[in-house]
């Protein structure tokens, strides 16, 4: 594995207002052992078919529903696939996974550590949260028999940790917020530390475009885009109201990556509770989305979910913290399919722009690296088989 980065050392350094993952680690996941991956405001992962991308974004969004307080069976319906595939059991027939991951913030860096058993029984069987070399949250499989895990937190009070079970199906430091009462300033210390981390985790918004979905009218509903953009139409209605300076932006995104004259994107309702998109071609003829290649739909979503930002996407973020200290993680696997270099390439420097105002990242697969090439902001990793 290879990391390009055009940042300064100096920028690393810097304490950042919004959390966000700088590290990805796999100890031991499907593919990969021992891989790190360092995360920026746009990353993207390259390499070939087989190389380990879709496993690297697999793991983020594993993490992300984790730290949105998702249980483990829900996150991970079919845990073997995630053993790597030369791990053997041990004498009790136990194997399983570990992943963690690095967010930074207003607190610091704080690391996130957790190993899954995923044989015989799903489990966490381990879990540690620390920042500034300090433990905060240990825990530890004691009794199999029993579906809880021994945790211990930071107290640095009149005894210098708290211990009670947690149960062995939901990440810990996703509880941490509910359990610990922050008396001490140890345990103060504890909460702001689970508060970055999943602040961090549940800001993610996983995308894939399916075109074949997005060339029909779609009902009017709640306007908020699907992971699958199949209620594409639905979202171009709303947002061609609520911000036009915006929406002028996608509108020229749209006119560089699509074929043919572009003079304006609209979407009309039919009647029946349903709306469909076109393309104004600026001559009186209006192009139906139906017509147009995968490539220019998928082009055409992924440039509005950059310049959307969460209001607008199907994600829950939290509300009891304001927008100005939040920013969205976007998981893009497959960035580039069906997109050709140029389409990529504008949407790689329509993202480097978002990402650079700070509420957007994007953490993105793609086949070729080269298409980063020049763009300023972006960190490139790439992976051989």
């Amino acid at each position: 594995m290879t990391v390009s980065s055009p940042e300064a050392p100096a920028a690393a350094e810097a304490r950042p207002d919004r959390p966000g993952l700088t590290e990805l680690r796999l100890a031991a996941f499907a593919t990969h052992r021992r891989v790190r991956f360092p995360l920026g405001p746009l990353t993207l992962v390259a390499g070939p078919s087989g190389s380990g991308k879709t496993v690297a974004l697999r793991a983020y969004e594993a993490l992300a529903r984790l730290g949105s307080g998702a249980e483990l069976g829900e996150v991970f319906p079919d845990p073997v696939t995630c053993v790597p595939e030369r791990a053997r059991p041990d004498a009790q027939r136990r194997r399983g996974f570990r992943i963690g991951c690095t967010v930074d913030g207003p607190e610091g860096p704080v690391r996130l550590d957790i190993a899954v058993q995923a044989e015989p029984e799903l489990r966490i069987v381990g879990e540690r949260l620390t920042a500034g070399g300090q433990t905060l949250l240990e825990t530890a499989l004691r009794d199999p028999g029993r579906p809880v895990v021994q945790a211990a937190w930071h107290t640095a009070g009149s005894s210098a940790v708290t211990r009670v079970p947690l149960p062995d199906d939901r990440l810990g430091t996703a509880l941490l917020p509910l359990r610990v009462a922050g008396r001490t300033d140890g345990e103060r210390q504890v909460l702001a530390a689970a508060e970055q981390m999943v602040l961090a985790l549940r800001s993610v918004y996983a995308c894939d475009p399916s075109p074949q979905y997005m060339r029909t009218p779609a009902p009017l509903g709640s306007g908020r885009l699907l992971r699958g953009c199949d209620n594409l139409a639905e979202v171009l209605w709303r947002t061609r109201s609520e911000c036009g300076h915006r929406y002028q932006h996608l509108v020229a995104a749209v006119r560089a990556g699509c074929a043919g004259p572009v003079a304006d994107v609209v979407a009309e309702p039919l009647g029946d509770g349903t709306v469909r998109a076109l393309l104004d071609r600026g001559d009186g003829v209006r192009t139906h989305l139906g017509l147009l290649g995968d490539g220019e739909l998928r082009y055409l979503a992924l440039a509005l979910v950059l310049l959307t930002g969460p209001g607008v996407l199907e994600v829950d973020l939290a509300g009891e913290v304001p927008a100005a200290l939040q920013s969205l993680t976007v998981l893009a696997d497959s960035f580039d399919r069906c997109l050709d270099a140029r389409q990529t390439g504008e949407l790689v420097r329509l993202a480097a722009r978002m990402c650079e105002r700070g509420h957007i990242r994007l953490l993105g697969a793609v086949n070729d690296a080269s298409v980063a090439l020049g763009v300023a902001g972006a960190t490139v990793v790439n992976l051989q088989r």
